[in-house]
């Protein structure tokens, strides 16, 4: 504000040294004009935050937008006293002014330095550039001077001197143009002779950085090494690649600079022919090294696999030569079937192992340096699988052996049990109570016999082909397998002879038992033939007619003749049981023998006596009928001689002779 007001008139200080100053003065006032409005912006933003200090904020803003304002207004008015009190002095003060430094840089522009290096050019530039925008701000002075030259009334000697100072302002800014047009080619020229020369100089660098990573030997003795080699050089490769745009330009302008025959393009020249040399073998080793590396990546990735199989096969291995077999035939079978999904597993594997043994070939057939070793280790690997397989199917025998050895002892223990039970039925020590309760005892026993027989003969049967089948696939317990074999057959022998021995009893209890009841039949048969012999001697007396007797009496010796048979069929089966039989049995069925024979010869007796009553019954009848014939034919003899009639001889009717007397 000081500043603004000032209007001392002091004749030391030049009119166009204050209007300069006062220029400044306005430029500053106008840069700190958004010092203002950011206080303004913080003052609203305080008012929005803190609504309490409003009053406060509000009269500070205030006071400084007034004082701003006055400020702005002051310096306004200070500018157009000073131009409008002094222009035409002035303006011609501001020409001689802007002469003199014209012809200052016009002094500067005779001395034409190109620079040793980039450095010197790029300051060389600088200078100049600083130059140009001077002599940009003085060629729109010299315009706002004409403007307001052109305002300054028509005053005869000061026209005349600012006419003259504008015209030599302008003469002097028109001759400069050229000049600062052809330093600045001559600069730029230069900075490009040294700005290729030095992007030479770090392309080179930059390739030279890079070759010892392409051309390292290092090829990494494991995947993982490789793997990072390998990206490294990935990472060199992409990286080559996106340098190549800048390599092609550094060498395209050096191309350029190198065909001008001058001693800058010579060493331009050298260092284009360097940077190709390192460019065009960087490429080639890592493309080299790529292939290298690739092949050293196949070589550890056989490696590295191989080795999780070797160790897959050695934990399978592992797994193959565990001793357990099962406690019982479940834990048996459980172990078989997670054994059989391992050996499906370890089939499967084969694949795998065919994909080495393809790759190997493959790194074999490329020829690789590491050829020996690689087919070492496939046929350790191909040995390590063959074993494991052979180790497969030795588990495989074991538990399937382990398994048919507890499913054989499950049949025996199952026939041995049966067998028990029916030794049981055959050793029952019951033959019957009487003749129906034998035979339905004998019945039962038949069927029992039958289907024990014809089951046991099967599952013996069974058994013993299992045992053989197994004692020749050479099983490990043969012996003991053996052994059960023998007594299952020797339990089955048993049985056999016990239901033989139990078939014998029952026969003979029924035979036995078959005796009492015929014996009762029979005794039966003797009482009612003896009962009816009363009827037969009632006939004989009161019948006339023999032949009925006869034909009664043969009728009921037929029935004894019936009787016959079986009395000598009791006394074969009283026979044959005194052979089996011995003690109270023995009397009892000697006893019943006695009993029949006893009453048989009774009986026997007694149709004796009524056959030689009926004979003699039947003779006396038949002489009583004799009788009784002649008696009727002397009757009719005499009848005959009564009526008169001569009897004749009739020796052809066969009544030649009287008849006798019988």
């Amino acid at each position: 504000m000081l500043m603004a007001r000032d209007t001392s008139r002091d004749e030391t200080q030049k009119l166009h040294k204050k209007w300069l100053k006062h220029q400044a003065f306005m430029a500053e006032l106008s840069q700190n004009k958004e010092w203002l409005e950011k206080i303004e912006r913080e003052g609203q933003q305080l008012i929005q935050e803190k609504p309490e200090l409003s009053p406060v904020v509000r009269r500070k803003l205030g006071e400084i937008r007034e004082c701003w304002q006055d400020l702005e207004s002051t310096t306004q008015a200070k500018a157009r006293q000073l131009f409008e009190a002094n222009r035409a002095d002035l303006l011609v003060q501001s020409y001689v002014s802007l002469d003199h430094r014209l012809h200052q840089l016009e002094g500067q522009l005779c001395y034409v330095d190109q620079g040793q290096d980039l450095t010197s050019v790029n300051k060389q530039l600088k200078k100049l550039q600083t130059m140009e925008c001077q002599m940009e701000e003085w060629y729109k002075e010299v315009g706002e001077l004409q403007v307001a030259a052109a305002s300054i009334p028509q005053q005869g000697q000061v026209m005349e001197t600012v006419g003259e100072r504008q015209a030599a302002v302008e003469t002097r800014i028109v001759r400069l143009i050229e000049p600062l047009k052809e330093r600045r080619r001559i600069l730029l020229a230069s900075k490009e002779v040294h700005q290729v020369g030095r992007d030479l100089e770090d392309e080179i660098l930059w390739v030279q950085e890079r070759l010892p990573a392409a051309t390292s030997q290092e090829h990494g003795s494991s995947l993982q090494a490789v793997q990072h080699l390998m990206k490294k050089n990935q990472t060199l490769q992409r990286e080559l690649q996106g340098h190549r745009a800048r390599v092609e330009d550094v060498l395209e302008r050096a191309n350029v600079i190198a065909s001008i025959r001058s001693p800058e393009a010579d060493c331009v020249r050298a260092g284009l022919e360097q940077l190709s040399g390192l460019w065009g073998l960087l490429w080639a080793e890592t493309e080299r090294r790529q292939l290298v590396l690739d092949a050293m990546y196949q070589a550890q990735q056989y490696y590295f696999d191989t080795a999780e199989v070797e160790a897959w096969l050695s934990e399978q291995e592992l797994h193959m030569m565990n001793e357990e077999k099962g406690k019982d035939e479940p834990s048996t079978l459980q172990l078989l079937k997670k054994h059989l999904v391992l050996e499906q597993t370890i089939e499967d594997y084969a694949e795998t192992i065919g994909l080495l043994s393809q790759q190997c070939r493959q790194l074999l057939e490329m020829g690789h340096p590491d050829s020996e070793q690689i087919s070492k280790c496939q046929s350790q690997m191909d040995r390590l699988y063959v074993s494991l397989k052979d180790l497969v199917e030795e588990r495989k025998s074991r538990l399937e052996q382990q398994y048919w050895l507890y499913q054989l002892n499950h049949e025996v223990d199952e026939l041995e049990q049966w067998i028990a039970e029916r030794e049981v039925v055959a050793s029952s020590p019951e033959l019957g109570q009487d003749f129906e309760h034998v035979t339905i005892l004998q019945e039962k026993f038949t069927e029992f016999a039958s289907e024990t027989g014809s089951l046991g003969q099967e599952r013996v049967t069974a058994v013993n082909q299992m045992v053989d089948e197994l004692i020749d696939y050479g099983h490990a317990e043969a012996a003991t397998i053996a052994e059960w074999k023998d007594g299952v057959n020797e339990a089955w022998a048993d049985l056999l002879e016990l239901m033989e021995t139990r078939a014998q009893m029952l026969a003979a209890s029924h035979q036995l038992h078959k005796f009492f009841t015929d014996c009762r039949e029979v005794l039966a048969q003797i009482d009612d033939k003896q009962r009816r012999l009363p009827e037969v001697r009632a006939r004989q007396g009161g019948t006339a007619n023999t032949s009925t007797l006869q034909r009664l009496m043969h009728s009921f010796e037929h029935d004894i003749q019936l009787l016959v048979t079986q009395v000598r069929q009791l006394q074969e089966s009283a026979g044959q049981l005194r052979t089996i039989y011995a003690g109270q049995k023995a009397e009892a069925i000697a006893g019943r023998e006695q009993e029949v024979m006893h009453c048989w010869k009774e009986l026997l007796t007694s149709c004796e006596e009524c056959r030689v009553q009926i004979t003699t019954a039947t003779d006396k009848l038949r002489f009583f009928g004799v009788v009784r014939d002649q008696i009727m034919w002397m009757d009719s003899i005499i009848s005959q001689i009564g009526t008169g009639d001569n009897p004749r001889y009739m020796s052809g009717h066969g009544y030649n002779s009287f008849p006798t007397a019988i």
